[in-house]
Formats: structure tokens, sequence, C-alpha cells
């Protein structure tokens, strides 16, 4: 099993920037890739980003290509996902999810562990 565990979220205003994490713990964190996705009220969860193991890979949906960055500290188990320039469109839960594997996937139902999520909350 692998516990994930987010935070970082919160209230911002538009334009600002904000630093999510998340932190596995329970098996070897550098084996999985890892994957961001977020859910709005009343819509579908929805891909985000994913890194591969190594951290040399990267992925992101078109919607945060600009802005967005997916991290990862294999030698702290967490992966981040900086926000910057945020809009009220990118108001959600957002959850990191993990898959077995050696590469992410855009996917939600190729990952095999996810966290409860933390809340952000953009206003105009």
């Amino acid at each position: 099993q692998l516990q994930l565990v987010e935070s970082g979220g919160g209230l911002v205003q538009a334009g600002g920037s904000l630093r999510l994490s998340c932190v596995a713990a329970g098996r070897t964190f550098k084996s999985y890739p890892m994957g961001w996705f977020r859910q709005a009220p009343g819509k579908e969860r929805e891909f985000v980003a994913h890194i591969n193991w190594r951290g040399f890979s990267t992925s992101y949906a078109d919607s945060v290509k600009c802005g967005f960055t997916i991290p990862r500290d294999n030698a702290n188990n967490k992966v981040f996902l900086q926000i910057n320039s945020l809009k009220p469109e990118d108001t959600a839960v957002y959850y990191c999810a993990a898959r077995w594997g050696t590469v992410g996937s855009s996917s939600p139902d190729r990952y095999d562990y996810w966290g409860h999520g933390t809340q952000v909350t953009v206003s105009s």
C-alpha cells in the first residue's frame, strides 16, 4: 500500500500562486509515476499533470501548460504542483495519484493510489 497526503491548498486571488505538496508513505515512492488531477463541483475529475518515476518526463493538460509545473523530490517522497497565474476556473479539489509502471497517464482509471485531495479556491 502507498498512502498519499496532499497539502498546500487554500483561498487565493486570481493571478496568485500556490505550491501543492503530496507526501507518500508506505512503499518505495521513487518507483511510482505520479499524477495530479482536479475535480470542480459538478464536473468529472480531470487530468492536470503527470511525471514519470525518475522525474525526467512530464506531461500537462492543454488548459494548464502555461503556469503549472510538477516537480518531484524522490529523496523526500514528495511530488509538487506549482501553480502560477491562478484563474477562477482553476478552483477545484486537487488530488495526487500514483500508479504502477514507469510512465504517467492522463487517465485517472490507470492510477492505483489516491490522496484525499486539497481544496484550491481562486477568487476573482
